[in-house]
């Protein structure tokens, strides 16, 4: 072994001895191995260190920081008592030549020399060196000192020499301190710093960069402290805008609100909004917490100190807007508490429903005994929104050629004319007839001798309320000339209370008719069930139109009594407070602020004034002030309080009807609640019926009745008609007519508690059913086998009820014929079957009922550990709807849910398999049709497998078995895969080996058990023994396969909501050029029927036509996000259209109904600053709204019922979502086809045959109708001239066009052609000829255009797809003989 060289550092032998030694004594110290300390032991180890040593570190740090502090304080102390002296400024100077000399001399010379040079001089003026002498003496000194051979005893030379040496600064001397070296050191400093390219001058530069931004920061922050004042006085001014309670502070939750709403309608010029305020808002939800003047500006600043000017004054203007809106919410909130009690004034029976139609009449009457100043705050009940869309004939919809500037009276006698819209006899009684069977309403027409012929759609009611409307309209015309003309000669000032007083008479005499009339009518009629109110209006308004005749004369006398009372009295106000300073209201200004109160007429259409500064307001009793309509420029100078007295009382400071609809979500729903105690007959039900309930509609929402209103309806329906603005008077006259004007029967009110309590009675029996359903279907399935379920009920009585189980089955419409044979009970099914059953049996059908669920729900008893794997598969299943509900129609989240479930089943019921599941659909095979007809697309699988399984694609030409399930619609469960020979394997990298496990292929049906997919499970990745799927475990993954199939559909049937959306709001885009904007949200409800739902946008347009749709994931809308947007979740809690003033902009809320009655989407269409749209708008709107409805119903009866869809247009087969376009002007299309056919094909177009030079818009209108109708009359003269176009308008026109489909195949119609002669025409134009057969053509025209380009498009898409997703099959067997079909119809085609 090689011995290693003497290791040497740097040649020094004694390093050398000395690392010889250390490595000697090396070798002979044992070897010892250090290990590396554990986490905990040196974690110890460390604590203890830092728990010694610290202390002590610390305390040395302390005591050098109080050396240099004492030094540092000497220093000060020695400079402060003799000062740097001032001739050492002399020394500075910034000449740039000789900068760096001197402060290299001052830096290394001077405070060294000058010291010097001074002790010098004091040493020798000590020693007298500096005196003067005389020639003589100096001889005499020099001689003396050449005698002495010796040099003088004082040398400035060597002494200053010596002084240097022995101060020089290179040794740690200590010199005491100079005035004049400290100056120098300062002046030396400061010349360092000027040198440039030194060390100190970039210091110096960078302490300058520092001094300048450190005061530039001290003046920004003084900026902000200035600006924070100022903004904070605004904000407190601004404060006093809010109505207060009375301890004179604010709910928190307003001003959340506001700061969350501005974030909505700001729109920033650069997509800055999400940082717009300092911090994220908060929802505190509650109007419990409340803030003072100083904590409300205290609370915005901190959201708000960021913004800059501009955007502050608009959030201030926002403020004020939102001010505005909060006092009209609270005065809204004091009605609606009004209207609450008055329900429960009216509900006698407290069976909680009040008759609609019964309410709208005495709505009616009110407004046409109100005078006209009154009459134009109020919503005339005959029109929409107070009445339905569908109680509006539609004639009024497409010919009712109503203008703006015509009176109420005006317009409510063209609606009892129908000439002018040339109906034949037969069309009205039709109209009649249809109408009656429609409405299920029989109309009694009193015999009173008259020949006049009554409209069809008229009722004899509305006949006599019209002419009571003419008495007293003429009445209120008397009694106004009076007034003018008395006030003209100064005998008397106008009074409000006046016209209230005298109008009270008719009302008077239609109270005391309705009594006498119901009293006649209880004495010789019967109750009619359906509707109380439907045989009794005749009689009543036949005894009231006697009673207003008899009271003419009196009422003309009482006014005219009265006359010079009403001029003795005086308006008075109450005093308001305004800054804690009380004022009075005087005559003037009470006539000043009633003037907003009821504008004009004709200024309804005309945008109103907006708020821009606040304004001082005056309140009288019972009026408050809305937003001022004075121009910011007129604002007052002095911020003054805002009315704090609305309707004379103070606000409380909470919104007692905010919760309405969840206070009184269960008033009047007399359910029996006996199954729902412990010792109930049904003990085993009781949770199922439970969470049966939990699952149902949100607990807020109402279905919309046609003949009943609930009591959160009848107040937004108060609400609605009432308007913006109305006096205290007229709203408490209103609510003593609704008293004593609604009165009900003894029959009326036993019907209507007996019909109550008949829906009461079905809603358990249905609630029983259903959770007897699920118990029996432990494994959740969806279904029950009707063998099992015979077998079961056989045994009932012992089998004494055979023969009307027998009876029962016969009239069961048992589903259509299955490949299997098994015939499967829906829980619907299963109900109906039970009903029939019990109906069989002799006895009260209620107790027998209660017995076979009880027989039953002892029969099908599981045992415990089932019922709990029942009840956690019937939560896990109901996760996977509650997702698909409530993601925005996100399908990708819905397959998460369902393998989610899957894998979650398979380890706590499944003996922990390992499995793999996957997705397919049913698709047309348009890219390899040599391949088969159908495909399986793949669209879904869990995580594992989607490299392999994903997107792919399997074809009836490959080994397999899932076509199999899918056409016989049966499961198919393989156990071992290794030993069946066709199953195809997605995965080919694993071995053969390995291909051991268990396979199950189940059809996924819709709800008329149309299969249109699969759900394929294996084990193949479990290497367990036991792979095998279970009975129970089959059971549960079909019901999971329906859950799919559910929540797939109910995607879908938002999808093509979505689209039926989109082609009606771009149709009205058009059409509506004053909408400002239109906002579409879908209903999503909460986790159970407890919590509250959620808004999700879906899509917006704007003024200038712009359609934004929100992908997902969508903004979502809460309750409680802002309480300025809480009239959406009215519309939707009451299913009714909603009317309100928001930001100063008008909104109406409008929903779709499902067919159920529940709102499941609500529209906001936004006005604008139109109180009113134009006439011909506001119909566009209305027709808008009504195809909405009727599409929406159509596509829900599609995808969501057993109904076989109702297909009219050629274009309405395109089986997808995009069908919800067609749809939309499918229904216009029909209604106007209608319109058509009840015209008098031989007077309706007299007026255009006697016209020899018509209008070019007439001519140009008739010309596209017939070339639509016969395209191949394209440049002839059967459409060029107008003399062979009149030949051809007959009834053969209108049959053609009755029949004509635009979407057809065969029509080949140039529409470019078709616009370019439409081109020009106005759609005022049209409007104002005043032509109801030109209007129906005209609109007729353009949708049968719209449907010709939409069916385009749809052919296009079809042509260029390859494949469309998801497409249902009509049914297995269907599919089957098509195919053959199609087979045997190729084949002869090839033989010929």
């Amino acid at each position: 072994m090689a011995k290693e060289p003497a290791k040497t550092h740097n040649g020094d032998p004694e390093t050398t001895a000395l690392w010889d030694e250390l490595a000697r004594r090396g070798k002979q110290m044992p070897q010892v191995s250090i290990q590396q300390a554990s986490p905990k032991t040196e974690a110890r180890w460390k604590a203890i260190f830092y728990e010694n040593v610290q202390p002590r570190a610390l305390n040395l740090q302390n005591v050098k920081v109080g050396m240099l502090r004492k030094n540092k304080a000497q220093k000060e102390k020695a400079e402060k008592k003799v000062p740097p002296d001032r001739l050492s400024r002399e020394w500075f100077d910034e000449e740039a030549m000789t900068l760096e000399t001197k402060a290299y001399l001052l830096d290394k010379l001077l405070p060294t020399l000058v010291p010097g040079v001074e002790k010098l001089l004091k040493v020798a003026e000590r020693k007298k060196v500096l005196e003067a002498k005389t020639k003589e003496e100096e001889e005499e000194e020099v001689e003396e000192e050449e005698e002495e051979e010796q040099p003088s005893a004082f040398d400035p030379i060597n002494f200053l020499g010596e002084y240097l040496m022995r101060c020089n600064p290179s040794y740690a001397i200590t010199v005491p301190s100079d005035p004049y070296v400290r100056g120098i050191k300062a002046v030396t400093e400061e010349l360092k710093a000027k040198v440039p390219e030194t060390t100190p001058n970039r210091l110096a530069q960078l302490k300058e960069l520092v001094r300048e931004k450190r005061k530039q920061r001290e003046q920004v922050e003084d900026i902000k402290n200035r600006v924070k004042a100022m903004r904070k006085q605004a904000l407190e001014v601004q404060f006093r805008e809010w109505t207060l309670d009375t301890n004179s502070q604010l709910p928190l939750a307003l001003v959340q609100s506001a700061l969350q709403s501005f974030l909505d309608i700001y729109t920033p010029p650069t997509d800055t909004r999400e940082g717009l305020y300092a911090r994220s808002l908060e929802n505190i939800g509650t109007l419990e917490v409340k803030l003072n003047v100083e904590e409300y500006a205290e609370y915005v600043f901190t959201y708000i100190k960021n913004l800059t000017s501009d955007v502050f004054q608009e959030l201030l203007k926002h403020l004020l807007q939102c001010a505005n809106d909060a006092r009209e919410i609270i005065r809204h909130d004091m009605c609606r508490k009004i209207f609450l009690q008055l329900f429960l004034d009216c509900d006698c029976g407290k069976v909680g429903l009040l008759d609609r139609r019964r309410v709208l009449t005495v709505l009616e009457s009110f407004y046409n005994n109100c005078s006209d100043p009154a009459r134009k705050g109020l919503r005339n009940p005959r029109q929409w929104p107070i009445v339905e869309l569908d109680d509006i004939d539609i004639i009024e919809f497409w010919g009712d050629m109503e203008d703006d500037d015509q009176t109420p009276m005006e317009r409510s006698s063209l609606l009892f004319k129908y000439s002018h819209l040339g109906l034949s006899e037969e069309a009205i009684v039709l109209n009649q007839i249809l109408k009656d069977i429609l409405s299920e309403d029989t109309v009694a027409v009193p015999d009173t001798g008259d020949t006049t012929e009554v409209p069809g759609d008229v009722r004899p009611e509305e006949v006599v309320l019209e002419q009571q409307v003419s008495s007293a309209e003429e009445m209120n015309a008397i009694q106004a000339t009076v007034l003018e003309e008395q006030a003209a000669e100064g005998q008397m000032e106008q009074d409000p209370t006046a016209v209230s007083e005298t109008s009270a008479v008719p009302e008077e005499s239609f109270i005391e008719a309705m009594k006498v009339g119901l009293e006649i009518w209880e004495d010789n009629g019967d109750v009619s069930p359906e509707g109380p109110a439907a045989a009794s209006e005749s009689e009543t308004a036949v005894m009231l139109e006697q009673a207003l005749k008899e009271d003419d004369l009196s009422s003309d006398k009482q006014m005219s009594s009265e006359e010079p009372d009403i001029a003795a009295k005086t308006s008075t106000a109450e005093p308001a407070s305004s800054l804690g300073e009380e004022t009075t209201v005087t005559d003037k200004d009470i006539g000043a602020e009633a003037g907003p109160e009821h504008p004009d007429e004709s200024t309804e259409d005309q945008p109103t004034a907006g708020t821009g500064e606040p304004l001082a307001q005056a309140t009288t009793e019972g009026h408050v002030s809305g937003p001022s309509s004075e121009p910011s420029g007129k604002a007052s100078k002095s911020f003054e309080k805002a009315p704090q007295v609305i309707y004379g009382q103070p606000w409380s400071g909470d919104l007692d009807t905010a919760n309405l609809t969840f206070d009184y979500s269960d008033y009047g729903k007399e359910i029996r609640e006996d199954w729902n105690i412990e010792n109930s007959r049904f003990p085993g039900l009781r949770m199922h019926m439970i969470d049966i309930q939990c699952r149902g509609p949100p607990s807020s929402t109402s279905a919309f009745e046609k003949y009943s209103l609930n009591l959160p309806q009848f107040v937004q329906l108060m609400e609605t008609f009432i308007g913006e603005d109305i006096l205290l008077p007229e709203l408490k006259r209103l609510v003593e007519f609704m008293k004593k004007g609604y009165v009900l029967l003894e029959k009326e009110k036993i019907s209507q508690m007996e019909r109550v309590r008949r829906h009461a009675l079905l809603a358990r029996q249905q609630l029983l059913l259903a959770a007897l359903f699920e118990k029996w279907d432990n494994e959740c399935s969806g279904f029950l086998d009707m063998k099992e379920v015979d077998a079961v009920l056989s045994t009932f009585k012992e089998g004494m009820e055979e023969e009307a189980l027998e009876k029962a089955k016969l009239q069961l419409p048992i589903p259509q014929w299955h490949p299997s044979g098994v015939v499967k009970l829906s829980q619907k099914d299963f109900q109906t079957y039970i009903d029939l059953v019990t109906s069989e049996f002799t006895g009260n059908e209620d107790e027998v009922l209660d017995n076979i669920v009880e027989f039953l729900m002892t029969s099908v008893e599981k045992p415990h550990v089932e019922r709990l794997r029942g009840s956690a598969r019937q939560k896990w299943l109901q996760t996977i709807l509650h997702t698909a509900k409530t993601n925005g129609g996100n399908i990708d989240a819905v397959y998460q849910a369902i393998f989610k479930v899957l894998c979650r089943d398979a380890d706590a019921h499944g003996d922990s398999k390992k499995i793999s599941a996957y997705i397919a659909l049913l698709e047309y095979n348009m890219l390899l049709p040599e391949r088969g007809d159908i495909l399986l697309h793949y669209v879904a699988c869990t995580e594992d497998d989607a490299p392999y399984v994903l997107n792919q694609s399997l074809y009836m030409d490959m080994k397999g078995v899932s076509f199999a399930a899918a056409l016989d619609d049966t499961p198919i469960h393989v156990p071992r895969v290794q030993l069946h020979g066709n199953i195809h394997f997605w995965n080919h990298d694993r071995p053969e080996q390995e291909r051991k496990g268990s396979f199950l292929v189940l059809p996924i049906e819709d709800i008329r058990r149309r299969v249109f997919g699969i759900l394929g499970l294996d084990t193949l990745r479990d290497r367990n023994d036991q792979t095998i799927f279970v009975p129970h475990e089959i059971r549960f993954y079909q019901g999971i396969a329906k859950v799919f199939s559910v929540a797939y559909h109910h995607i879908r049937t938002q999808d093509s909501i979505k689209q039926m959306t989109l082609t009606a709001v771009e149709w009205l885009s058009t059409r509506a050029p004053n909408v400002r904007s239109i906002t579409a949200y879908f209903m999503e409800p909460g986790n159970d029927r407890m919590h509250d739902y959620t808004l999700r946008k879906a899509m917006s347009t704007n003024q200038e036509g712009h359609m934004e749709v929100f992908p997902h994931p969508a903004p979502v809308l809460s309750r409680n996000d802002t309480i300025f947007s809480d009239y959406l979740f009215k519309c939707i809690d009451c299913a009714q259209a909603v009317t309100v003033c928001v930001y100063e902009h008008h909104h109406i809320a409008v929903p779709l109904r499902d067919t159920a009655g529940h709102a499941i989407v609500v529209f906001d269409i936004n006005l604008g600053q139109r109180q009113k749209l134009p006439s011909c708008e506001h119909k566009d709107l209305q027709k808008m709204l009504k195809m909405m409805q009727g599409a929406t119903c159509e596509i829900l009866k599609d995808d969501l019922s057993n109904l076989e869809s109702y297909y009219v247009l050629e274009a309405e087969y395109v089986g997808d979502w995009r069908r919800g376009g067609v749809l939309f002007y499918r229904f216009m299309l029909q209604d106007l086809q209608n319109c058509i056919w009840n015209l008098d094909p031989h007077h309706c177009f007299d007026d255009l045959r006697s016209q020899a030079q018509p209008l070019i818009l007439v001519h140009k209108i008739v010309k596209c109708v017939l070339l639509i109708l016969y395209p191949q009359w394209a440049g002839t003269e059967e459409v060029e001239n107008w003399r062979c176009c009149i030949e051809k308008l007959g009834g053969e026109l209108i049959e053609n066009i009755c029949y004509f489909d635009p979407t057809a195949a065969y029509v080949q119609v140039r529409s470019e052609a078709l616009y370019r002669c439409l081109h020009g025409i106005r759609r005022k134009d049209v409007w104002k000829l005043g032509s109801a057969p030109v209007e129906f053509l005209y609109n007729w025209t353009l949708t049968c255009l719209s449907l010709i380009e939409l069916a385009r498009k749809l052919q296009c898409s079809q042509t260029k797809a390859s494949h469309s997703s998801g497409l249902l099959l009509h049914s297995p067997m269907q599919s089957r003989q098509i195919s053959e079909v199609s087979e045997n119809l190729n084949q002869t085609i090839s033989s010929t």
